[in-house]
């Protein structure tokens, strides 16, 4: 009877726990604008039917023609999306962070899905019932007008991508890659990577996120040698400094010349061919 008593016990202060830690990462979730107009009844729902996850780094979150049953929001780490080619190559389609939601197309497409879900870091991630929040969107137009935003959000992106990697050199996407990276990743840096000083530029590092050659290969569709070829020229420039999935930028204006100089390249080739006879 003793040891059924214990064993009662420690059940019960193990669901305990288990309920604290999702209130806990919960508590991401109902600070989330996605929900800021559901009432404590709809939310206190939301979080019945919710589980939390936590995944280490390298750890697959869901594969392709895995089965769209839950929408996750990501309250530590990050994590990143990706796709195969026709070709097999990795097509990486974006980053999420702290604070975002993802997977959210099982909510109109409740069929397998099409991409990949990686965690680059240890992530806790609250997965949030397909089932639920379909009934949530039927409730609340609030929460159905920000799903669709989100969408239309994550289609737009993924439309400027794709007219960037159309129309572009390797050298022009791979430079407004690492522009948008520094926009969202960037700090404004003393030293160099191996510490010494540059008095007469205000150098900017990728501090938030670490990611290798093909890694940017692989978000602009170029191969690993072409970034590596191009990062190198400009390190020779004196324009960045490339370490171990490090770039830090000493020269913002002299990136963005650069990044000029090259489309007028390219356009100037493409006329010169267009007008040449067969």
């Amino acid at each position: 009877m003793l040891r059924l008593s214990v064993s009662a016990t420690c059940v019960s202060m193990g669901l305990l726990f288990m309920a604290s830690r999702t209130s806990q990462h919960f508590w991401h979730v109902r600070r989330c604008s996605l929900f800021g107009q559901l009432d404590n009844d709809q939310l206190d729902q939301l979080e019945r039917t919710s589980r939390i996850r936590t995944f280490a780094r390298g750890d697959t979150i869901y594969l392709p023609s895995e089965a769209s049953q839950a929408v996750f929001f990501l309250t530590k780490g990050r994590v990143r999306l990706s796709s195969a080619t026709a070709e097999g190559k990795l097509a990486i389609l974006g980053f999420i962070e702290p604070g975002e939601v993802f997977g959210e197309l099982a909510l109109v497409e409740p069929g397998p899905r099409e991409e990949r879900a990686e965690a680059m870091a240890e992530s806790t991630i609250v997965l949030l019932s397909g089932e639920s929040l379909q009934h949530l969107m039927q409730q609340s137009s609030h929460v159905s007008l920000q799903i669709t935003k989100l969408m239309g959000f994550r289609r737009r992106q993924l439309e400027r991508r794709l007219r960037g990697l159309l129309f572009r050199s390797n050298k022009t996407k791979l430079i407004m890659l690492i522009q948008d990276l520094l926009d969202q990743y960037g700090l404004l840096e003393q030293y160099g990577l191996n510490g010494q000083v540059k008095p007469t530029l205000t150098p900017k590092k990728l501090s938030g996120i670490k990611l290798s050659h093909q890694d940017l290969a692989s978000l602009i569709g170029a191969t690993r040698e072409s970034v590596t070829h191009i990062l190198g020229e400009l390190q020779r420039k004196g324009i960045v400094q490339c370490g171990r999935q490090k770039i830090l930028v000493y020269d913002l204006q002299a990136l963005q010349l650069e990044s000029e100089e090259s489309e007028m390249r390219r356009i100037r080739d493409a006329k010169t061919t267009a007008e040449t006879p067969p």
